[in-house]
C-alpha cells in the first residue's frame, strides 16, 4: 500500500495478546502496522500482534493529531466502545 495521498490515517489497533487498544496516526497504515507487529515500536512490542480495529482518513497532520487526542479521551473511548471498536 502506498502512503495515503489524501492525507493521514488515524487508526486504532487492538492487541491480540491483551485486547487493549493502541491509537495513533500515520500516512502509511500498512507500514505502521508492520512496525508495531514486528516489535519496532517500543510502546507496543510486548503486546503484539495487533489488528486494525478502526481507521479514518483526515486531510492534515493537525486534524490527525486532534482526532488521536480525542480518541484518547473518555469521550473518544466511549465512542469507540459504542461502535464496537
Amino acid at each position: 500500500m502506498e502512503p495515503n495521498q489524501a492525507g493521514f490515517i488515524v487508526y486504532v489497533l487492538r492487541s491480540i495478546v491483551d485486547h487493549k487498544r493502541y491509537i495513533g496516526y500515520t500516512n502509511n497504515l500498512e507500514r505502521r502496522l508492520k512496525e508495531h507487529n514486528s516489535g519496532h515500536t517500543k510502546s507496543t512490542k510486548l503486546r503484539a500482534p495487533f489488528v486494525v480495529s478502526y481507521e479514518e482518513t483526515v486531510s492534515s497532520v493537525i486534524e490527525a493529531r486532534a482526532r488521536e487526542k480525542y480518541f484518547k479521551t473518555s469521550a473518544g473511548r466511549r465512542f469507540l466502545t459504542s461502535i464496537g471498536k
